[in-house]
């Protein structure tokens, strides 16, 4: 895989540098509900600030404002507030959602221009919008010496190993409500894997009618509900044996173990999408299950996707896990095999 080249190389000192972060956080009244990718973002922020930068400029966006009204809700102030508290270095400035322009998506050269203005090169280690040509990913790349960000050189060699000659045997676990999100992703590396785990609503999609070459292991047995709610009456069921009107929200006790089994004997591991609604007690099971199967395995094991990723820290086992990727969008395209523009346009190392 071609790597673009790294800030740790860039004549930094007395610079003004702008870096296109991954500040897309959850907020919950006006306040940062989880700051895991603030933490993220500081290596190439202190490696910047240790090398004598003179100010860098933060920028990125958060959330979808599509409105006037929108423009407080998804204000930068409180990630603002809440780099300040981490950093502490008035060095470090965070710039306005870049959304709040109507050119970052359309990759406005007004917009790339008014980014870059009055700085002297460019970091991008936002790897979750990498797969997208913005102003703030592509366009300022025009403008200034461009450059890859810690994180998002992690994300590249981590990921890139599923893409390469990986150790055997090799899992592919894959979940969540539809099999055309993953389609792509799983044609990738389904073929190449030696076995895929299917669960989810995912699941029954395959079971209907299959859009893959090769076999999947579909749940032998869920947990079913009697409606949507968290609090529906629940049985385990044969996965092909649902009672009419029921709907199955988990992967039951067999194919937990079934799973759990398969994943132990694996070399190389890559998860993405949970077994079910694991946000309700009554179904989270197969999710944990899963998640502490992939923890255990001697594998390298990467686990991508935001459902995932949260799986894993619920269940108290993710510092057991090989490489933790919360690219989203960007961790499927570049397991698909597509180029990322955030990543083509910077330089090769």
């Amino acid at each position: 895989m071609r790597l673009p080249r790294s800030v740790d190389t860039a004549d930094i000192a007395g610079k003004v540098v702008l870096v296109r972060s991954d500040l897309n956080v959850p907020l919950e009244a006006g306040r940062v509900a989880d700051d895991t990718r603030i933490h993220a973002s500081f290596p190439t922020i202190r490696l910047l600030l240790d090398r004598g930068a003179r100010e860098v400029r933060v920028c990125s966006h958060l959330g979808r404002p599509k409105s006037e009204e929108d423009r407080a809700r998804y204000s930068m102030e409180p990630v603002r507030e809440r780099l300040a508290e981490l950093v502490g270095d008035e060095r470090v400035q965070v710039l306005e959602n870049t959304r709040f322009d109507a050119g970052e998506t359309k990759n406005d050269p007004a917009f790339a221009r008014e980014l870059a203005e009055g700085c002297d090169l460019y970091v991008n280690d936002a790897f979750g919008s990498a797969h997208r040509a913005h102003s703030s990913t592509v366009g300022v790349t025009e403008l200034l010496p461009a450059y890859a960000g810690l994180l998002l050189l992690d994300e590249l060699t981590h990921l890139g190993r599923l893409l390469g000659d990986v150790e055997r045997p090799f899992v592919l676990v894959s979940g969540g409500a539809k099999v055309e999100d993953k389609i792509g992703v799983l044609q990738s590396l389904g073929g190449r894997a030696d076995e895929v785990l299917i669960g989810g609503k995912m699941a029954e999609d395959v079971r209907m009618e299959s859009p893959f070459t090769f076999d999947a292991v579909l749940p032998a047995d869920v947990v079913a509900a009697s409606a949507f709610e968290a609090g529906a009456e629940t049985e385990v069921t044969p996965f092909d044996a649902l009672p009419d009107g029921w709907l199955g929200l988990d992967i039951g006790p067999d194919t937990r173990e079934d799973f759990a089994r398969r994943l132990a004997a694996a070399k190389t591991i890559f998860w993405n999408g949970p077994m079910g609604v694991f946000e309700w007690p009554a179904f989270a099971e197969g999710t944990f299950a899963v998640a502490r199967a992939v923890a255990d395995a001697d594998a390298f094991s990467v686990v991508g996707g935001g459902d995932s990723v949260r799986a894993v820290q619920e269940a108290g086992v993710a510092d057991r896990i090989s490489w933790l990727s919360t690219g989203g969008g960007a961790s499927l395209e570049l397991l698909e095999g597509k180029e990322l523009p955030g990543v083509a346009a910077i330089p090769s190392a």
